[in-house]
């Protein structure tokens, strides 16, 4: 369902007086550009700023936020808006500071295996730019997301299995606190123990705490030698005790992807693919040599075929295995142009691996109990999977139902051991299952937003219930 929540008047006259004679041509009160700030890709609520400032430098930033104090006016984070869980919404107004213009790579060290960029670079641009010194940033929701975005919901995707999330390829932030100064957290070395450990405080933290303004972010050498796996299974639960045995195999892949019958259904309606329509594991191998690759490929090929997978199909050139991740990444495009007029639920778990195959199964029986059309995409070799979830926006049983399901699936989540989120982030929709995975440190959170937003400006109405 789609919601437009009402905008508080949060910019006073003065206050807009005051950014327009600091900011000028740069900030806009268009109804076009509020309009395309009020929403992030979820689209399930909006609500409009009062203003938008695109930023083209920290000290944009800086005076943007002294400013904000000095007149009571929220400030809400936005680059691309390509978050899925509301956190970029202005719920309660005021101004929405668009960093999209900070978008240059400031500098790159091959051989200290890292590069400085502005918040408003995205990881394809940034990938872009190494590919000819034989390096890449791992980290790849799927969207155009830009790395301050992806810093600030902990975004992670289909390569987190072998490289980790944002929060593991980041060594260090210039952030700007609601005061207006600008902090330094985190090391330009590999590693580092002094002191408490601030910069991952301010990762995840969806602009809540601060503004990201800067960061130096990991790089690693593009594998020399790549093959993807392809193969079908009879259920969704199958395919992920599969990808369970792959994971204890050591193999380490660099990608390992499910994809449902619902999903690859759209996708060749859409790309105009022809994969089998069953529920699918796509396995990415990677080695410094050929010898060591084809090794890896056959133990694959053999667990693959012992756990049931059919069709196997192993795609070796560069087209060929770019044509199937792009399948993979426009998914979630596929399933909603395959329902114009719909409303989408997207939503993601998290769960210890050895429990991810009875969670899948209890996700997809509690779906179709429902009568729900529910599709399923996992990051499965890292215990992570999606769940989509439509209906027309005017469809009040449907909608009750999702709900029942939504609530159904992350409550088992928990009881698992798991989190309500692996990598979207709280934003407005999983506020309540924050307080119930972290009851016991809900106030210590509060009192860390307290400490360093002490009148509630940035971000408000996110994470916290």
């Amino acid at each position: 369902m789609t919601t437009q929540l009402p905008r508080p008047d949060t910019l006073s006259p003065a206050a807009l007086a005051a950014l327009q004679a600091r900011f000028g041509e740069q900030l806009s009160t268009a109804q076009a550009v509020l309009d395309a700030h009020g929403r992030d890709e979820s689209r399930q609520e909006s609500a409009l700023p009062h203003a938008v400032l695109f930023a083209l430098s920290e000290a944009d930033v800086v005076d943007a936020l002294r400013l904000a104090g000095e007149y009571r006016f929220p400030v809400v984070p936005f680059a691309v808006g390509s978050s899925l869980e509301g956190q970029v919404v202005p719920v309660r107004g005021g101004l929405s500071l668009d960093v999209s213009g900070m978008n240059a790579v400031l500098d790159v060290q091959p051989g200290g295996f890292q590069a400085t960029v502005q918040p408003g670079v995205t990881y394809p641009e940034l990938n872009r730019q190494l590919r000819a010194r034989g390096l890449f940033f791992p980290v790849d929701p799927g969207a155009e997301a830009s790395l301050g975005g992806m810093a600030s919901t902990n975004a992670s995707g289909t390569a987190a299995v072998r490289y980790g999330t944002t929060r593991d390829n980041v060594l260090e932030l210039r952030v700007a606190l609601a005061s207006g100064e600008v902090i330094r957290v985190g090391s330009k070395a590999r590693k580092t123990s002094a002191g408490y450990d601030l910069k991952h405080l301010f990762i995840g933290a969806e602009g809540t705490l601060g503004v990201i303004t800067e960061l130096t972010v990991k790089l690693w050498p593009l594998p020399a030698h790549l093959v993807v796996l392809r193969a079908h299974f009879e259920s969704v639960g199958a395919a992920a005790e599969c990808a369970v045995g792959i994971m204890g195999a050591a193999l380490q892949p660099e990608r390992l992807e499910l994809i449902d019958e619902h999903q690859i259904h759209a996708v060749n309606v859409h790309k105009g693919t022809d994969f089998p329509e069953a529920p699918t594991l796509w396995i990415e191998l990677a080695s410094p040599s050929r010898t060591a690759l084809d090794e890896a490929l056959q133990l694959c090929r053999e667990l693959v075929t012992d756990a049931g997978g059919q069709g196997l199909h192993a795609a070796h050139s560069a087209e060929e295995r770019a044509r199937l991740w792009e399948a993979r990444h426009h998914a979630y495009y596929a399933l909603t142009a395959l329902h114009p007029g719909h409303v989408n639920l997207t939503t993601d778990l998290c769960a210890p691996l050895h429990h991810l195959p009875a969670l899948v199964d209890f996700t997809r029986r509690e779906a179709d109990r429902a009568g729900l059309h529910a599709s399923l995409v996992g990051h499965v070799g890292d215990g992570n999977f999606h769940v989509l979830l439509h209906a027309p926006p005017d469809d009040t049983a449907t909608w009750e139902k999702i709900r029942a399901v939504y609530d159904a699936m992350i409550t088992e989540t928990l009881a698992r051991g798991g989190t309500c989120s692996g990598e979207h982030g709280v934003g407005l929709h999983k506020r309540a299952y924050l307080a119930r995975e972290h009851a016991d440190t809900l106030d210590l959170m509060r009192g860390l937003k307290q400490l360093l937003d002490p009148r509630g400006l940035l971000n408000p109405g996110k994470i916290l219930p």
